[in-house]
């Protein structure tokens, strides 16, 4: 009996320590490892289950999160290997020499994606040829005469577009250090300015608002700082020319109450109230919206095909990098509360604010209500249409006008209630009058 508790016991201890071994192979991989260090994340499975599509690549896989030999990405990779026989083809530098630049960057490209298993040699062969793909994409988008006669991915507009919009997908990135790395090699060392101008260019029919190009300047300045592709756009689009978060902007205004945060009235709405709606050109940004003197102006937004996943996957992005002040998110809620039934993309597009590309006003509507599912701004987090909402709040409940298109709402719906009372009242009349008739008529019988 003894040698039987001492067989169990030992055979616990065995566990124990095996159980052991895993928690400290489990400190090893992830413990040192921070957030801030991983750069490239997966999109969380709330988020992703809203639209799984608007995160998946249609043509191209970059990096190690999606498998490239299925389905329509398998075309792609041979497109990829032909970008690079051909640049080691017209360059005297080895591939040899590629691989390298990258190796000694392993440490940063290991610390760079959330999966610590991977093995090392086989991401920088991938990143080495997703880079080098992603280089001479965009030096031939921009110098026709670096392209092959015949190339397929210039040929067909929609693999082209389709490429403009998988290279901005959150899961989808590699370090921007490497693009840097190897076009040092490929290009001249250190132009930083002129990989970010080819970047600008494109993926200039992608941004689905206006974009200024006095912002390379500023950007290129602070590119060894710059994680990725889809920051580098972000940057591009929305940050307000002097105030990129790598370059130390002034502190934010105090943040306002929660309860101040949002705009109570629809396009339709505000122009009950009175309020005119006007397209701003050339506003510097798409986040300068301005209302004076009852007019409310808007940088134009062209809704096409790819603005969806254009704009979840820089929603993404600012999930996991809240220091950025969610200013996409902002932009977006903003417009999710102007955009409350198809009427009311009906007004904006009227008055030049939303170019619909997708025809159906009811598509846009149903786009923006469920953008903003599982997305969250932190109450304490600086917010640029605070003063805006204040404003245009203000505005309506100061509003005669709003107050008389109120009263005859209220009039109207007393009215049809009175009317559906009637129209009851009568159909039940009617119903007793033909059943008593029925009775009476059968008693007669």
């Amino acid at each position: 009996m003894r040698g039987k508790e001492i067989g169990t016991q030992a055979t616990t201890t065995a566990s124990y320590e095996k159980n052991d071994e895993r928690i400290l192979d489990g400190v090893d991989k992830y413990g040192a490892r921070s957030q801030s260090e991983t750069c490239m994340c997966r999109v969380h499975e709330q988020l992703r289950k809203v639209n799984k599509k608007a995160y998946l690549p249609e043509v191209a896989a970059i990096g190690p999160y999606h498998s490239r030999n299925k389905g329509s990405l398998k075309w792609m990779e041979k497109q990829k290997f032909r970008y690079l026989y051909l640049l080691l083809q017209s360059s005297p530098i080895t591939l040899n020499e590629y691989v390298a630049a990258i190796s000694d960057r392993i440490p940063m490209l290991f610390e760079s994606y959330d999966d610590p298993a991977m093995d090392k040699g086989r991401l920088v062969e991938m990143v080495v040829l997703d880079g080098c793909f992603i280089v001479q994409l965009v030096r031939k988008f921009s110098m026709p005469e670096l392209r092959e006669e015949n190339d397929p991915i210039f040929k067909m507009y929609w693999v082209l577009s389709s490429l403009q919009r998988d290279l901005m997908l959150f899961e989808n990135q590699i370090p921007f250090q490497v693009l840097c790395e190897l076009f040092d090699l490929i290009e001249i060392p250190n132009q930083y300015d002129m990989l970010i101008y080819l970047v600008f260019k494109f993926f200039s029919n992608l941004f689905p608002g206006q974009v200024y190009g006095q912002r390379i300047n500023e950007i290129s300045s602070s590119a060894p700082r710059i994680n990725h592709l889809l920051e580098l756009v972000h940057q591009m689009w929305l940050t307000p020319v002097g105030t990129l978060p790598s370059q130390s902007p002034s502190p934010p205004p105090p943040p306002r109450p929660i309860r101040r945060r949002r705009l109570f009235y629809s396009a339709t709405d505000l122009q009950e109230n009175g309020v005119r709606f006007r397209r701003m050109e050339k506003a510097g940004s798409q986040l300068n919206i301005k209302f004076k003197n009852g007019v409310l102006w808007i940088p134009p937004l062209t809704v096409e095909e790819r603005t969806e996943s254009f704009l979840r996957n820089l929603m993404a992005f600012e999930q996991y990098y809240p220091t950025n002040h969610n200013l996409v998110t902002a932009y977006v809620k903003f417009l999710d509360f102007l955009i409350d039934s198809p009427g009311d993309v009906e007004v904006l597009t009227k008055y030049g604010v939303i170019d619909n590309w997708l025809g159906d006003s009811r598509q846009v509507h149903r786009m923006f209500k469920k953008i903003n599912s599982f997305i969250t701004i932190h109450s304490t987090a600086y917010h640029p249409f605070a003063h805006l909402y204040d404003q245009l709040n203000d505005h309506c409940s100061r509003s005669v006008g709003g107050k008389i298109a109120r009263m005859r709402r209220s009039l109207f719906r007393g009215s049809l209630a009175l009317v559906c009372l009637t129209a009851l009242l009568t159909l039940l009349l009617s119903v007793l009058v033909v059943t008593t008739t029925q009775t009476v008529y059968t008693a007669r019988k």
